[in-house]
């Protein structure tokens, strides 16, 4: 990739390229969004703003398309085939709730991993002390990878679900799905994918990686607003209701529907979220996901190797492993400072803006041994960072851990 490609982020954002802050925080949520993405909220709530599916006026039939556009949109994005089967929810968290409670039930048996977030560990957590299932922890490499035979080594025939993140939120690991996709399919066992972190910053397909159900958040690559996400899920799974509410379609049933989309769906949507949701991925698509993600991975290189040249910087599962994939985010601490001191010293002497701490995965954490240190430093590389903004980062870091040094 050319200097000249690095030089400038994918497309300008003039309102906030003026602002001082350099943000490197992308894991958490991407941001700036495409100015795309605010124009089709402010101007769709402001033209369109009414509940769809509810009543037969132009404007509940405007919005109604919207809905059914997205859906769209998003199942050709993930690989699916039918777009009913493309359920709106709040954000990952939500979607992977109904899908582990829905799928997972007493006395069943999981395979999961040390990798996963809290919106998967913590369901999970519920269900193994709670209702009795049993679940199996898988731990991740040196390397940061897990190794997909271990997982498939773990299902018996009594295991119910594996359920995996496709990209760590703390060191960047993308992992191997399709070899255990491929056993799960032949052995009727569901494979339940997180894609947070993955979906719109590398190509995410339901087939390839042989999942049953993909659950998404629409704020961080996809460049979309909070409050919107959801899942797809494969025909022919079945997920149980766990909720019950209203959908504007049957309304003198009495028990909530069993069609897709209204099966997995409850209640007014978030229309603008979806709008946003809608510019957003059309925007990734525009720009062209592969070429993001090596933009954002000839920036993350640049700052690994910065950050791996300054004396007291500690890296975390950052070396490149010939035929694995990552992300653009990075995590490490500087030897003898708290990592939220770090993170203070970033924002109030330097003006970046970062995540410090367990990053809602407590296992990642005890296993680098960095809980006992409450946890790390991430920095995730976004759109629209540039050069000058790693070349920044690192000389922050260098300032940083040159401070602690002096004071030794």
């Amino acid at each position: 990739m050319s200097a000249t490609v690095m030089e400038k982020p994918v497309t300008e954002t003039p309102e906030v390229s003026k602002q001082k802050l350099i943000y490197l925080d992308n894991g958490a949520t991407s941001f700036p969004k495409p100015e795309e993405t605010y124009v089709a909220m402010d101007r769709f709530y402001r033209a369109y703003g009414v509940n769809p599916g509810r009543s037969g006026f132009d404007l509940c039939l405007e919005a109604g398309s919207l809905v059914d556009r997205t859906r769209k949109l998003l199942c050709s994005f993930f690989g699916g085939t039918d777009p009913n089967r493309l359920v709106f929810g709040y954000n990952s968290t939500d979607a992977l709730n109904l899908a582990i409670f829905g799928l997972i039930a007493p006395g069943d048996h999981v395979v999961t991993t040390h990798l996963e977030h809290n919106a998967t560990l913590r369901p999970l957590w519920m269900l193994e002390h709670e209702q009795g299932v049993k679940v199996d922890w898988v731990d991740f490499e040196a390397d940061g990878w897990v190794d997909p035979q271990k997982v498939i080594d773990r299902i018996t025939p009594g295991t119910k679900a594996v359920v995996m993140n496709h990209g760590s939120n703390v060191i960047g690991t993308l992992q191997d799905l399709a070899p255990i996709g491929k056993v799960c399919r032949e052995r009727g066992v569901h494979l339940i994918v997180d894609v947070s972190q993955s979906g719109g910053a590398v190509p995410v397909k339901l087939d390839e990686m042989g999942a049953d159900v993909i659950c998404f958040t629409g704020h961080k690559s996809l460049m979309g607003p909070m409050g919107i996400g959801g899942m797809y899920v494969r025909e022919g799974v079945e997920i149980r209701h766990t909720r019950a509410g209203g959908t504007g379609v049957k309304s003198a049933q009495r028990h909530h529907l069993d069609e897709y989309p209204y099966r997995m769906e409850y209640g007014t949507p978030n229309l603008p979220g979806i709008a946003g949701l809608n510019a957003g991925v059309t925007w990734v698509l525009g720009q062209g996901i592969e070429a993001i993600h090596a933009r954002e991975m000839a920036l993350w290189k640049k700052l690994r190797d910065g950050l791996r040249a300054i004396d007291g910087v500690v890296l975390y599962c950052a070396d490149d492993v010939p035929g694995k994939q990552r992300i653009s985010v990075l995590s490490f601490n500087v030897e003898g400072l708290e990592a939220a001191d770090t993170g203070t010293m970033l924002d109030v002497d330097h003006d970046i803006a970062c995540r410090t701490g367990l990053h809602c995965t407590p296992m990642v954490h005890e296993h680098l041994g960095t809980d006992r240190i409450h946890g790390a430093v991430r920095f995730g590389i976004g759109p629209f960072n540039t050069e000058a903004h790693v070349d920044a980062a690192i000389a922050a870091v260098r300032d940083i851990a040159s401070l602690r040094a002096r004071k030794k």
